[in-house]
């Protein structure tokens, strides 16, 4: 029976939202651990998944896109998408991928050391070779790993260099506070580098962190790979003596494969989207 007056949608839509509404429901609780989404769509009955899309912190998803195994996916930082677009870093060819949009957010890397440790720079932590003990994120795909290593890079070394000297690479599960940071006061790591700065470059500070800098000459290289140079601001993060270059990492962009057939324009582009469009001559 149909209640008169209530919109009612065909099963497959119902089906559809059901299936939606379920995930978003299981990726918000925190004792679920499946919380990377991969969504695939097809016509109804047989036949073959035409669109997947993949939504994931992860540069795994760039080599799908490029292969065509997903249509659409969202990685964050900006910079590792245009690290395989410049084919640099990891990437050693250039890959056809193009944004479609970007959900802006405010986020910087931060790259915190103990005060005990008496390490001031990262070319202190170079030319000394200091053992140093380093708290990164538990989940091995996440881009953070490939962002530390090409800060590493930048300024000569590896991760496994660091490892031969005596250091290491800790992973450890989650955001990095309170967890991550009481580990570094406990002395169980001598340092935490990472994203998400306004979750812990505060209390890292006042457990005794220093947040180090990336140099003028590094981030000049790095820049010119395809990242964006950005600011840990003392009006921020009150503990810091003075504003910390460092690298952007912020907004979560969503991408496709250079060749994807353009989709139908349900709505008008955002003013800025279409500036940009018009100024790069495809409207």
């Amino acid at each position: 029976m149909v209640t008169p007056g209530r919109r009612t949608w065909p099963p497959v839509i119902v089906r559809s939202k059901m299936v939606l509404e379920m995930t978003s429901e299981l990726v918000t609780q925190r004792e679920w651990k499946d919380e990377q989404a991969r969504i695939t769509l097809r016509p109804q009955g047989p036949g073959d998944w035409n669109v997947t899309i993949f939504g994931s912190d992860s540069a795994d998803s760039i080599p799908e896109v490029v292969s065509g195994a997903v249509q659409m996916a969202i990685v964050n930082p900006g910079g590792v998408l245009a690290l395989a677009a410049n084919g640099k870093g990891p990437f050693k060819e250039k890959a056809p991928v193009r944004a479609i949009s970007i959900i802006g957010s405010y986020d910087q890397l931060a790259l915190g050391v103990h005060e005990r440790t008496g390490i001031t720079s990262m070319e202190d932590l170079r030319d000394k070779k200091y053992p140093l003990k380093i708290s990164v994120r538990g989940q091995a795909d996440h881009t953070i790993h490939l962002v530390i290593e090409e800060v590493f890079k930048a300024y000569g070394f590896t991760g496994d260099d660091l490892r031969s000297w005596g250091g290491d690479l800790v992973y450890q599960d989650g955001l990095p506070a309170p967890h991550r940071v009481q580990s570094v006061a406990d002395g169980e790591v001598d340092a935490l580098f990472d994203e998400a700065a306004n979750q812990w470059v505060n209390k890292g500070i006042e457990i005794g962190m220093r947040i180090l800098p990336i140099g003028e000459p590094e981030l000049q290289k790095m820049k010119g790979d395809g990242f964006r140079r950005g600011t840990l601001q003392q009006r921020l993060f009150p503990g810091l003596p003075a504003d910390v270059e460092t690298l952007d990492y912020s907004g979560f962009i969503l991408y496709t494969r250079e060749d994807t057939p353009e989709g139908p324009m349900y709505i008008p582009l955002h003013r800025a989207a279409e500036g940009y469009w018009k100024e790069q001559g495809y409207l």
